[in-house]
């Protein structure tokens, strides 16, 4: 049976994943994206009940981060329309360890449709499809909290479970922790790329200050400034953040993609290895 599923951030990391993916199953999926007809944009609320229309289930990510202010009140308002326009089903993409996107679950969950909540740690990809990926192609990666030991978890599978949520049922009412199956530092990250990729890529400790001070000097926007410290602060070094969890071998039935078999099979794209413009 084919279904009407609209993906928020649908040409996002876990976003595009998941239209891929329910295209290939036959599913009628619509892409939420201002680039898009009709176009979502979380800033622009009067545009969203023809984005709504006709869809039974609704993956959410939201755009920076629901830690962000306005993000408790962009999904209170995305709620209350989508439950107008006939949604029944609701999947939440949240953040691990983060006070603030719990309050947006709550929201989801007390918003009377079904739903499934799912929690990603850091993800993978943020060093090869994100912010971390420009001081790996200058060979010097220099960043605050060392030390601090995260299980990355792959975004391939946070695609594969907020599929299982949105199409089975049996996921309704659930929150799922997902992290990769072992913790790592920056240092160990790097050191595993530099391996991979047959290059020397140096890593350096610095203070978030310091790291805080070099953003400025590259021009980075004051809010992106202020999402990279909270998440440092208040995320990175969570003890919430420090536990791996079996949620992804629970809805799935298989483990977690290991870090390493996502490094292996990101430096055999040759994405590691651009040239970079200097």
């Amino acid at each position: 049976m084919k279904n009407n599923i609209l993906v928020l951030g649908g040409k996002g990391k876990t976003g595009r994943r998941i239209v891929e993916r329910l295209n290939k199953m036959g599913h009628n999926v619509r892409i939420g994206s201002r680039g898009e007809n009709p176009a979502f944009d979380w800033d622009k609320p009067g545009g969203w009940p023809a984005v709504l229309e006709g869809m039974e289930s609704v993956y959410i990510t939201y755009q920076p981060d629901l830690a962000v202010p306005g993000a408790k009140e962009a999904i209170e308002a995305l709620t209350r329309i989508a439950k107008h326009q006939g949604v029944e089903k609701l999947v939440l993409l949240s953040g691990k360890g983060e006070v603030e996107a719990e309050a947006c679950e709550q929201i989801i969950i007390n918003c009377g449709l079904d739903y499934t909540i799912v929690r990603a740690s850091w993800f993978s990809q943020n060093f090869s499809e994100s912010f971390f990926l420009e001081p790996i192609l200058h060979g010097h990666v220099a960043l605050p909290q060392a030390d601090v030991k995260v299980p990355y978890v792959d975004a391939e599978d946070i695609a594969d479970v907020a599929i299982e949520a949105l199409l089975d049922a049996k996921h309704n009412g659930q929150i799922y922790e997902l992290t990769g199956s072992r913790m790592l530092t920056f240092r160990e990250v790097t050191a595993e790329i530099a391996s991979a990729t047959g290059r020397t890529i140096e890593f350096t400790s610095i203070t978030l200050p310091e790291y805080t001070e070099m953003l400025e000097i590259h021009g980075v926007p004051d809010d992106y400034i202020w999402l990279i410290n909270y998440l440092f602060v208040e995320v990175l070094a969570n003890e919430k953040n420090q536990m791996v969890s079996h949620d992804i071998e629970k809805v799935l039935g298989r483990k977690a993609k290991d870090f390493s078999d996502y490094v292996t099979e990101t430096a055999a794209t040759g994405v590691w290895n651009q040239a970079v413009q200097v």
